[in-house]
């Protein structure tokens, strides 16, 4: 099986060390001549794509925008499988979609990452017991689903969670993209500045995403718009109706309110079937 990776930052390229690792041959692409050069000088690719028309499955791992472009504007193989990795998928899923396409087109969002990019900072380890999140709808090839699902177990994920592009837009605008935006207000209060020897864990965990890439997220919130709104609306009720139980020092609301928070929580991390989630524990 001849595999290329498309995008090597960070999460494309630790998809190569990954692949690399199974014992997979990989070879690399970017727009930029630099990360394939390192990649190849480093061992984490075997070489550099100069086309893509002679892979079996080519993995694009660039920004929403770039991966829409890559795959409407290059040839593949007839029959391969081409999947991406971005971090909304209806959009790149309706877009290639109505499009005449001789390959099997199948969208992935690895959960995985660091506050850092670059290859330079990728591993082997990176998706190891890691969930990837696998979209399809009724033109997708099952066969070439059952390759992205093999080639998940090789590169080391725990779980396979399976689902539509609408589903994993709106489960994703609140567990990833809310905590983003949050994190990015959070340390816009004035007293950010000189809060040395104050800081816990409770601020690590809140500040840890606040540094990410706005080229790469500003998009991400811009096409999930209306799912991202929404959650943000449900958060600032929620954060109202505790600063008004505060401001009115009603500690009997205030702990109901805290209650129903910690009750929401601990019985709220299951799947439910409304959404027709399909979650598969590889280890």
């Amino acid at each position: 099986m001849r595999i290329c990776v498309a995008g090597l930052g960070i999460i494309g390229g630790s998809i190569c060390m990954a692949l690399k690792r199974a014992g997979y041959a990989v070879d690399g692409y970017d727009i930029s001549p630099l990360p394939p050069e390192y990649a190849l000088t480093n061992g984490i690719i075997n070489g550099i794509a100069s086309g893509f028309d002679g892979y079996d499955v080519t993995f694009v791992a660039m920004p929403y925008k770039a991966t829409v472009d890559f795959i409407l504007s290059n040839t593949f193989k007839n029959g391969a499988v081409v999947a991406d990795i971005c971090g909304v998928k209806k959009p790149i899923d309706a877009a290639i979609c109505r499009k005449y396409r001789n390959f099997s087109y199948v969208g992935c969002h690895p959960m995985a990452g660091k506050e850092v990019s670059g290859i330079e900072n990728a591993c082997a380890d990176l998706f190891d017991g890691r969930s990837m999140v696998i979209t399809s709808n009724n033109e997708t090839n099952q066969g070439a689903l059952d390759i992205i699902r093999k080639l998940t177990y090789d590169m080391g994920f725990g779980y396979i969670v399976e689902c539509s592009p609408e589903v994993h837009d709106r489960k994703i605008a609140y567990t990833s993209q809310l905590a983003h935006v949050v994190s990015n207000a959070y340390v816009k209060d004035v007293d950010l500045e000189n809060c040395l020897g104050f800081t816990g864990g409770s601020f690590q965990d809140m500040t840890r995403i606040a540094g990410v890439d706005e080229n790469v997220w500003a998009s991400l919130y811009l096409e999930n718009a209306e799912n991202l709104c929404e959650k943000i609306s449900s958060l600032i009720s929620s954060l109202a109706e505790i600063k008004d139980a505060i401001a009115a020092k009603n500690e009997k609301e205030l702990k109901n309110i805290l209650a129903r928070g910690r009750e929401l929580f601990d019985g709220g991390k299951k799947i439910s079937d409304k959404d027709d989630i399909f979650v598969q524990k590889l280890r």
